[in-house]
């Protein structure tokens, strides 16, 4: 069999996105998934496979060849494994979803939770994008296939579910992320607006005090209450006085408004 050195080229370029080529005699499947090795780091592999007839080969990136892998069932068992795989790790994402929601319900929010929200969406962004291009290159195989045989074993449209369940249950993941982070970001803007809200009140108590302070503390002659005995006495008397005259109606309409 002579591939076409177009498509070889395809099969060799590992970081080729998903896609099904058909050539002479044969057909080229690559599929660009996402996988979670050791410590749950997340990792890009791409599988391509040539398919002639009943016969699948696949490449081995290691050694740079094309192997054989066995028929079309074994193809679909080898894939089913790796989406099996797949989606239990992307339910893994889900529940670290509800962590960090119920620590949002119960106000314990770490410092870092942003820093796990941004690593969730990053990841779980790259697994919908990578199984939505799978989805299709392998729809387009599925086509093929059906257009070739009249019937069509379950296992390659249970792939295809599998594949689509990966797909929507990313997309629920981000989904869900997106609604976490409007959350996040209202509470914060709480404290924000209430953190305001207290330093707006203690400027408010300073400002007239800071007036008369500024007032009774210039070097000018002819100020009032500065040849009087008891002038200090009527100073604060007279701050405490425009204090209450300040604090009583911001207090009323702050009441108002709640």
């Amino acid at each position: 069999m002579t591939i076409n050195k177009y498509l070889l080229e395809d099969i060799e370029y590992s970081e080729h996105p998903s896609s099904f080529e058909i050539g002479d005699g044969y057909c080229v499947l690559i599929l660009r998934l996402p996988e979670f090795q050791k410590e749950n780091n997340l990792s890009v592999t791409s599988y391509a496979f040539v398919i002639e007839q009943d016969k699948v080969l696949i490449y081995n990136r290691q050694t740079k060849q094309l192997e054989k892998l066995g028929n079309l069932p074994d193809m679909i068992d080898y894939l089913d494994d790796k989406m099996e795989k797949l989606i239990k790790d992307i339910q893994k994402y889900h529940i670290e979803c509800e962590l960090l929601e119920e620590a949002l319900y119960d106000n314990k929010v770490k410092s870092d939770f942003m820093h796990k929200w941004h690593t969730y969406k990053k990841e779980i962004s790259l697994v919908h994008r990578l199984t939505f291009h799978a989805h299709i290159a392998y729809e387009l195989f599925l086509n093929y296939q059906k257009k070739q045989t009249q019937e069509i074993n379950h296992s390659y449209t249970d792939l295809l579910e599998h594949i689509n369940r990966v797909e929507q249950l990313s997309k629920s993941a981000m989904e869900k992320l997106d609604n976490l982070y409007n959350f996040y970001r209202v509470k914060v803007d709480e404290k924000m607006n209430k953190n305001m809200y207290i330093l707006t009140i203690i400027s408010g108590i300073f400002l007239p005090l800071t007036l008369i302070t500024g007032f009774f503390g210039m070097n000018t002659g002819g100020l009032p209450y500065t040849d009087i005995p008891n002038g200090t006495f009527k100073v604060v008397l007279l701050s405490i006085m425009i204090e209450i005259a300040f604090l009583v109606p911001f207090f009323f309409f702050n009441r108002q408004r709640r």
